[in-house]
C-alpha cells in the first residue's frame, strides 16, 4: 500500500515537471514570432517617412517637393548641366542658346529631352503637357511666370545667373533629394582647384582679363561673372583692381588700351549662326588699338569656347574651362 503511495506521488510530479516544462516551452516560443511583428510594423512607418514630401527654401520661399522626383522640367542652361552631373535626366528643358537645340558637351546626355522653349521664354503650355513633378527656375529669367509654373507643378527658383553656379547647383540637388552626390560633384571640383594651384606656381602671378564679342558689342567681363568666380577660387589676380566688384561693361574701342595692364587675355566670341558675332571679333581684332596690345605682341591673347567659358554657366561647364586652363599653361593633371 505504501508502495503504491509512493507510485502515485511520483506520477503526480512527472506530470507536474511535463506541465511546467511545456509552459516554458511555449513561452520561448513566442519570443520570435513577436520580432517580426514589430520590424513589419516599423517598416511601413519609415516608408511613409522617406516618401513624405520635403520643403525646399528658395529664391521664391518655401516649396513642398517629392520626396524622389522622377519627371523633372529645368528652365536653365546651368542647371541642365546641374542635373545630368546629378544623374537625373530631365523630361523638358530650355534649348541651349545654341546648339541646335544642345550645346555640344551635352547633346550625348539630352537624346530624347523635350525642348520647352528657351531660357528667357519657355513655352507653359509644353511644360505642362509632360506632366511635370518639379519644375525648376531662376527669379532673374522667370519671376513674372512663377504663379504659372506653380499652378502647374511645385517650382523651385534660384536667384539669379551671374557667378553663382555653385549655390544654384546646391539648390538644385537639394531639390532633387541628391544632397549627398552633389556635394560631392562639388568636392571632386574643388579638389581639381587645389591640384591646379599646386602646380601651376609662379603661373598664377600674371593677371589675366577676359573679353567677349557679340552681334554689335564687345565687353569686359569681370569678377562676378561665371569665368571671374572660377578665376577667383584659382587665385588669378584681374588686371582691373576693380573687378571684384564688378559683371561685365560694354566697352569701345578706345578702352582697349586698358588691357595693356593684363598679362594675358582670355577673349570668346557669342555666335548664333548669323555671323553678327564673328564679324564683331574680326571688326576689333583688326583695328590698330587691338593689334597694338602687349598681350597680341608677346602671344598671349587666347581664345576660347564661349559655351563652356561663359553661356553654359554650369558644373560641366567648370569642369571644361579647368581642362582648358591645364593645357594654356602647360600644368599636366
Amino acid at each position: 500500500m505504501f508502495g503504491k503511495k509512493i507510485q502515485l506521488k511520483r506520477a503526480w510530479a512527472l506530470v507536474a515537471i511535463m506541465f511546467v516544462v511545456s509552459i516554458v516551452l511555449a513561452a520561448c516560443g513566442e519570443k520570435p514570432s513577436a520580432q517580426p511583428a514589430a520590424s513589419a510594423s516599423a517598416a511601413p512607418q519609415e516608408s511613409a517617412k522617406s516618401d513624405a514630401p520635403r520643403t525646399i527654401k528658395h529664391a521664391m520661399g518655401e516649396t513642398a517637393v517629392p520626396a524622389q522626383p522622377k519627371r523633372v522640367v529645368i528652365l536653365t542652361n546651368e542647371g541642365t548641366e546641374a542635373l545630368i552631373a546629378l544623374g537625373v535626366k530631365p523630361v523638358g528643358a530650355v534649348e541651349s542658346y545654341y546648339g541646335n537645340p544642345w550645346f555640344d558637351h551635352i547633346k550625348a546626355d539630352m537624346q530624347g529631352v523635350t525642348t520647352v522653349g528657351g531660357e528667357s521664354q519657355p513655352n507653359l503650355e509644353l511644360i505642362a503637357s509632360l506632366k511635370p513633378d518639379l519644375i525648376i527656375g531662376n527669379k532673374m529669367r522667370h519671376e513674372k511666370v512663377y504663379d504659372q509654373l506653380k499652378a502647374i507643378a511645385p517650382t523651385v527658383y534660384s536667384e539669379t545667373l551671374r557667378g553663382e553656379w555653385k549655390s544654384n547647383f546646391a539648390l538644385y540637388a537639394e531639390a532633387l533629394n541628391k544632397k549627398a552626390e552633389g556635394d560631392k560633384i562639388i568636392a571632386n571640383f574643388d579638389k581639381r582647384i587645389d591640384d591646379f594651384k599646386s602646380k601651376a606656381g609662379d603661373k598664377l602671378k600674371e593677371k589675366i582679363a577676359v573679353v567677349r564679342f557679340m552681334g554689335g558689342k564687345t565687353r569686359f567681363y569681370y569678377g562676378n561673372m561665371f569665368t571671374g568666380v572660377i578665376f577667383k577660387q584659382i587665385g588669378f589676380p584681374r588686371s582691373d583692381p576693380k573687378s571684384d566688384e564688378k559683371s561685365f561693361e560694354d566697352i569701345t574701342k578706345e578702352r582697349l588700351t586698358e588691357l595693356d595692364a593684363a598679362d594675358r587675355v582670355f577673349y570668346f566670341t557669342y555666335e548664333l549662326g548669323d555671323g553678327k558675332g564673328t564679324k564683331q571679333e574680326q571688326e576689333w581684332m583688326n583695328d590698330p588699338l587691338w593689334k597694338n596690345l602687349k598681350v597680341v605682341k608677346d602671344n598671349k591673347l587666347v581664345k576660347v569656347n564661349d559655351a563652356t567659358w561663359n553661356t553654359a554657366g554650369g558644373v560641366k561647364a567648370a569642369n571644361l574651362m579647368l581642362d582648358d586652363l591645364y593645357k594654356i599653361y602647360d600644368v599636366k593633371p
